[in-house]
């Protein structure tokens, strides 16, 4: 294993042009995101992108009279959706940071890490103006350059594990238990003081809660603090690499798991419907919370619709199925770590393989192309499949994307795909601001050393 100066040196030696141009192994493509070793990491990913791909389809092509699939669905099935993907982007990063610790410069760690944030910063904002733009009305550029949406949430989440790791695991959990008990009553006081008129909420509320509150800062910056305490764990049942290490592991996710789901529960158990302002519940009333600040609560319109089953209504939605409530978040990191624990017992304890558990996992490796490719189908058939047309298209759909990733991995060098942009950003990330400062010293003097030839054959020619 070579030294950090060793290492860095041979970094060094090699052009920045030079070392982009070097293509890019496809294993490096499929595992830039994934822990490597823990094979169920990926499969929950490519669960979480799945069922993404299927809630966004849903929403768009179903009928009226089926919309209320989707509005099911996507209450009930919220716990493998963004809180999954985020949780798990955050563990990947602490097992890549813990991985690479002592082999390589923490400086070096960090650029790369921070690299790909941003990268994926800039993709989220370009996303934002063309969604905010066109679902969310009162916003104009430059305003629609911000909105919480999961792409920007993950590129910054990477930022946050970062810094969140420098913390013991016991700072770790009360900070992260701070804010998410401290989330709803702040956001409540932002809100209701931008209402009010207030430049200073409305400006605070504009950062955190954003024009498109779909993941906001608060609460869901928590999960970075909480998923790295469990990150570690599975970073150190990696190393340790016994039977007893990963039986211990999948025990830890599951106990937590399970007392998470039951806290966020009982905490949620009250019921709110759509309204304009708070109005918090009680064991008698049923509380109101404002649509523009939690927006999965108009699932419940989608929901009524259902006329199938006439004994069952649905007069309210519980709290701990709204997603952006306190409840919520314990309730989604509960069942993230069962998930997560279940499907580790399954691939990584039992070693139980086959082609489907490869597909899953090859999803989850280009989760972050899916995300962004799927869009380009889902305004092809608005509101208009009934439920069993609409379960054709979007096997055919997943079908087909996963397909086109696969050509353009194995036989293309993934040259274009978000992956490949995320490994040449690390890879410029690991080149330290000293090395690219050395490399533009150079380019300049091998400018100058031209114009000076350029100069110095003209004036032989005009001599002649």
């Amino acid at each position: 294993m070579p030294t950090e100066e060793e290492y860095e040196d041979d970094l060094s030696s090699i052009p920045l042009i030079d070392y982009l141009k070097k293509a890019i192994p496809v294993e490096e493509l499929r595992d830039f995101s994934s822990s490597r070793r823990i094979e169920s990491i990926d499969f929950v990913k490519g669960i979480a992108i799945i069922l993404i791909i299927g809630a966004h389809s849903a929403a768009a092509w179903l009928v009226e009279s089926w919309q209320f699939f989707y509005g099911i669905g996507f209450a009930f099935l919220d716990i493998v959706g963004p809180s999954l993907f985020v949780f798990l982007s955050a563990l990947s990063v602490v097992f890549s940071i813990r991985r690479k610790k002592g082999e390589v410069k923490e400086k070096i760690i960090r650029n790369r890490i921070f690299s790909r944030a941003i990268m994926i910063i800039v993709i989220a904002v370009i996303f934002n103006l063309i969604s905010i733009e066109f679902t969310i009305e009162g916003y104009s550029f430059p305003a629609t350059l911000w909105g919480w949406n999961i792409l920007m949430f993950i590129g910054l989440s990477q930022i946050f594990s970062y810094y969140a790791l420098k913390l013991s695991k016991i700072a770790r959990a009360i900070i992260g238990f701070f804010i998410i008990f401290a989330s709803d009553p702040i956001r409540q006081y932002l809100f209701q003081g931008k209402e009010a008129g207030d430049l200073l909420s409305t400006i605070l509320h504009y950062i955190i809660t954003s024009p498109s509150p779909m993941t906001p800062l608060l609460p869901w910056i928590s999960i970075c603090f909480i998923s790295s305490i469990f990150g570690e764990y599975l970073y150190e049942a990696m190393i340790g690499g016994t039977k007893k290490d990963y039986r211990k592991l999948f025990r830890t996710f599951l106990y937590y798991g399970i007392f998470f789901v039951l806290v966020g529960i009982f905490l949620g158990r009250n019921s709110y419907i759509p309204g304009n302002e708070f109005i918090l519940a009680t064991d008698i009333t049923m509380g109101t919370l404002p649509s523009n600040e939690y927006p999965h609560i108009l699932l419940l319109y989608h929901m009524r619709t259902q006329m199938f089953i006439p004994e069952i209504t649905y007069p309210g939605m519980w709290e701990f199925l709204i997603r952006g409530r306190s409840p919520n978040m314990i309730y989604n990191l509960g069942t993230a770590l069962i998930l997560i624990a279940v499907c580790f017992y399954i691939i990584d304890i039992k070693r139980k393989m086959n082609n489907f558990i490869s597909m899953i996992n090859y999803y989850g490796k280009v989760s972050l192309s899916l995300f962004l490719l799927h869009f380009v189908f889902v305004t092809l058939f608005l509101d208009a499949l009934d439920f069993y047309a609409y379960v054709v298209l979007y096997f055919g759909i997943l079908g087909f994307w996963g397909f086109i990733m696969y050509i353009w991995n194995e036989f293309y060098n993934g040259v274009g795909s978000p992956e490949w942009l995320m490994v040449q950003v690390g890879r410029i990330g690991q080149k330290t601001g000293k090395t690219v400062k050395k490399e533009i010293l150079v380019f300049e003097e091998e400018i100058k050393e031209t114009v000076h030839k350029i100069k110095s054959d003209r004036k032989k020619g005009s001599e002649r």
